[in-house]
This record gives structure tokens, C-alpha cells and sequence, in this order.
């Protein structure tokens, strides 16, 4: 069954952009090694797993806050790495898509860290979820920020870094003009969404489904 998740409105963010190691329950493809080298742009560079030269390049859209992302995350991306990336056949990029303003800092965290620890915190973000992004003591800006610090703080950032980076306007930016290519160049409505050598799919289907794509491509 295809799952997704409608993008709730992010136009008081967006309006402006057409002016201007702690971690534990991470999933088994980080041990593999499987993501690419850091690039030397900093946050602002391309979160990747293998090779560019890889005969099929996927993009990924997703939200940290997408329930149905979380499900692909944990239970379908480690089959992906360990049969697709890691034998050289697709080169898998993942690519912002934030559902709301939540979504939007978690991705400035997760941008903020060093390019290497990037899949360990968004699958431990996955894998917790319920508990910085859904608890039901959560109810300000400051709670968010609050909840997910504590995740944060486990990957080595302490308060300050992770300040700076809810605070930087210019990565934040980016996330968002991110979301707006996908949505104006591949018409992405919904997370989880793949382009796969430019054609798009949706939905958090299972491996099978997903490797019916990849033999399609």
C-alpha cells in the first residue's frame, strides 16, 4: 500500500525567498559506511549516499516530521543501501521538504552537524519522532526547540551551536528554496517523493515496490 502525507502550508516561511556521537537506535546502513564523503561546503552541501556516478541517481524529498518518511527511514532505506548503494547502482540524495516549521529547524540541526553524522541523526530523529515532534506536552516554539536539542546534544552539539543554527536565516533559506525547486521542477506535493533519473514516484512504499522503480529507471 502507497502511504504519503499532504504538505501542510508553509507560505509564511517561503514568501519571501522569490526577493532575496551518542546516537543510539540508528539504523544498520550507518555502520555500513555507506554514506558519501563530506562535501566541503559545509551545511549547505549535498546530503548523498554512494556514488555520483552511479547509473541511477534517486532524490529523496522528505520531512523530519513525516510520520510516513519515518517508515521508509527505519524499514525500507537500510534494504536500499545495503542492495542498491552500496553495489553501486543508484546514487540515493536526500533533499529538504519540510511539512512546518518544526520540520524546518530539525533540517537546520541535522544540515548543522558534520556531513558524516547526517543519516545517524535524521534515523534517530525518524526512530523518535513521537517524542520531539508529536508529544503531547509540546505546545510552543520553545518546547520544539527544547525536545529536540535533547537529540542534538546527543550527536555533540551543545546549546550554543545549536542556537546558531535555528538562528541562521541564510541556512534556513536554503532548506526552503530547496522545497520550492521540488516543488516547481518536479511538482512535489507529498512526503516521502523520489525523482529517479527525473521521473517522480510517491509514496512509502516497501522494498519490493521500491526496487520496481529502481529496475524501471
Amino acid at each position: 500500500m502507497k502511504l504519503r502525507m499532504d504538505r501542510r502550508s508553509l507560505l509564511r516561511l517561503i514568501g519571501g525567498l522569490g526577493m532575496a556521537t551518542g546516537l543510539g537506535g540508528v539504523t544498520s546502513a550507518v555502520a555500513e559506511g555507506a554514506i558519501a564523503p563530506p562535501t566541503t561546503d559545509g551545511a549547505f552541501g549535498v546530503r548523498s549516499l554512494g556514488k555520483s556516478t552511479a547509473p541511477v541517481t534517486v532524490y529523496e524529498y522528505y520531512s523530519m516530521n513525516c510520520p510516513h518518511c519515518a517508515f521508509f527511514g527505519i524499514k525500507v532505506l537500510p534494504e536500499i543501501i545495503h542492495n542498491f548503494v552500496n553495489t553501486g547502482k543508484i546514487y540515493y540524495v536526500f533533499k529538504d521538504f519540510p511539512l512546518n516549521e518544526d520540520a524546518v529547524m530539525a533540517a537546520q540541526v541535522a544540515r548543522s552537524l558534520p556531513a558524516h553524522e547526517y543519516l545517524a541523526f535524521i534515523s534517530e530523529l525518524f526512530r523518535t519522532q513521537d517524542q520531539w515532534a508529536f508529544a503531547s506536552n509540546l505546545k510552543t516554539k520553545q518546547d520544539y526547540e527544547n525536545a529536540l536539542f535533547r537529540y542534538a546534544a546527543l550527536a555533540g552539539m551543545d546549546r550554543q551551536a545549536f542556537d546558531a543554527a535555528l538562528a541562521n536565516k541564510k541556512l534556513e533559506k536554503f532548506i526552503l528554496s530547496e522545497l520550492k525547486v521540488g516543488e516547481d521542477k518536479y511538482h512535489i506535493d507529498a512526503t516521502p517523493s523520489f525523482v529517479i533519473n527525473g521521473r517522480k514516484r510517491e509514496g512509502a512504499v516497501d522494498f519490493k515496490q521500491f526496487s520496481r522503480w529502481i529496475d524501471e529507471a
